[in-house]
């Protein structure tokens, strides 16, 4: 009898049991007497007085659900400043804060959300530049929320977050002339890098060289310094090396730039010997070599 004596006495509205996220709603003759948001059990008649007892036969009672809600509208149409048809996906949150407006102020509450949201993001987005589109999600939502927001309020509910989560191309023509824009930037790209690459091979290779050539070149220009500063030390302190050392290193040249060579006597006359040469060179045709002895010959 317990069971049904609590039934009938919840029926009477003698007591209420307020659920969490929810809130209750009573009204008697058409009109609105109070509401219950306060989450457990609750005795009517202590907040509307001897109203709430007529409740149950000539009025009603509405259970409004206050949670938090999500919502996911696809593929709203928007054209860019271009003139791309692309579609756009909006997540928002909403949630109940005036059990009463949402009830009575509109008949249908949450289409006419969903409604706001769509038409608020088209006109956002319409128009714009599709880098612009693209990029700036955050700063576009904060946008539809901001237009959606005031109308929503009056409504009896507020909303929460919106995010635009996804901006597709519809027409596939479009995507694949992007795809094909976009691999050959790619590959225009990759050539300049390697192209870049090269330059910067060759221009340190040839920096190297030119270093290397440096290098070489002191170190050519080092080796005379070097044997000239041994001569002089050796002149300094034996003449007579000197004057042999220099003779060897002439004769070393004389012989390796294959020259021809006359030898004249030494008491002959220079200018006898060298006639004499003259005339044998013309009769006899003798080699580049000739040689003279002591007597003329």
């Amino acid at each position: 009898m317990i069971p049904i004596a609590l039934k009938l006495a919840q029926g009477l509205s003698l007591y209420a049991i307020v659920n969490e996220c929810e809130a209750q709603v009573f009204t008697l003759f058409g009109k609105v007497i109070g509401t219950l948001d306060d989450p457990g059990l609750c005795f009517p008649i202590t907040h509307f007085g001897i109203r709430a007892l007529f409740v149950p036969f000539f009025g009603k009672r509405y259970l409004v659900n206050t949670a938090l809600r999500q919502y996911y509208l696809r593929s709203q149409m928007v054209n860019s400043e271009e003139g791309t048809p692309m579609g756009v996906g909006i997540w928002y949150e909403m949630r109940v804060t005036d059990p009463v407006a949402y009830l009575f102020a509109n008949a249908n509450p949450e289409g006419s959300l969903q409604a706001n949201v769509a038409s608020s993001t088209i006109s956002t987005l319409s128009n714009l530049e599709m880098d612009k589109m693209l990029e700036d999600r955050h700063q576009l939502s904060r946008k539809v929320r901001a237009a959606v927001s005031p109308l929503s309020e009056k409504w009896g509910y507020q909303l929460g977050s919106v995010y635009i989560r996804k901006v597709a191309f519809t027409d596939r023509q479009m995507v694949d002339n992007i795809t094909e824009k976009v691999v050959k930037r790619l590959v225009q790209v990759t050539s300049a890098m390697k192209q870049d690459g090269e330059n910067r091979v060759g221009l340190i290779k040839s920096q190297t060289a030119l270093k290397v050539s440096q290098q070489m070149a002191e170190a050519g220009a080092t080796r005379p310094a070097i044997v000239g500063a041994a001569l002089n030390a050796i002149a300094q302190q034996d003449s007579e090396v000197i004057h042999a050392v220099l003779e060897i290193l002439e004769t070393e040249q004389l012989i390796a730039s294959h020259a021809p060579v006359t030898v004249v006597p030494t008491n002959l006359p220079i200018l006898l010997a060298i006639n004499e040469i003259n005339q044998s060179i013309e009769t006899t045709k003798m080699p580049k070599i000739h040689g003279l002895n002591q007597a003329g010959s």
